[in-house]
This record gives C-alpha cells, structure tokens and sequence, in this order.
C-alpha cells in the first residue's frame, strides 16, 4: 500500500510542474500526428526536462530540453507523464 501512495504522488504531467524545476520523462499520451510531433521534439521517455517559464496566462510554457528551448502548449504539455528527481 505505501508503493502505491508513493507512485501517485511522485508522478505528474508537465503541465503541473513549477518555474525552474527539473523532472524525468516517465510517458506520452495521445496517438497520431501529436504524438509523433512531440516525439520527434525529443519529448522520449527518460528524458530530462527543466521548465523554464511561463507566458501570460501561462500558456504556452517553455522548457528547455537536452540544451534547446521548447515552447508547448498546455494541452500538450499536459501529456506529458513525468516524475520529479528524489532529493
């Protein structure tokens, strides 16, 4: 029982997280063309992801991933699976 509370509370969307945190990729949601996009944008599993800042209205949100600045949307970044690093 404590696994499952642990795993419900460490993962979130990328939508979720906080100006100047650093999270892992853990999964994508979505299928078709979407998908493929945020794929082909780096947006894989494992990978490191810093959110970087937030726009008026906070969307879109822009991140920075292997050393290049992503702007998503928040639809898409909510689509995003990730789990913040243990401290």
């Amino acid at each position: 029982m404590q696994a499952l509370i642990t795993a419900a509370t460490s993962t979130l969307t990328l939508r979720q997280c906080k100006r100047g945190e650093r999270v892992r990729i853990v999964g994508l949601a979505g299928a078709g063309p979407i998908r493929r996009r945020l794929m082909e944008m780096g947006f894989l599993p494992g990978a490191t992801v810093e959110v970087r800042r937030f726009a008026p209205l906070a969307d879109p949100i822009e991140f920075v991933l292997r050393a290049s600045h992503v702007s998503l949307r928040k639809a898409e970044a909510e689509m995003i699976t990730v789990e913040r690093f243990a401290n």
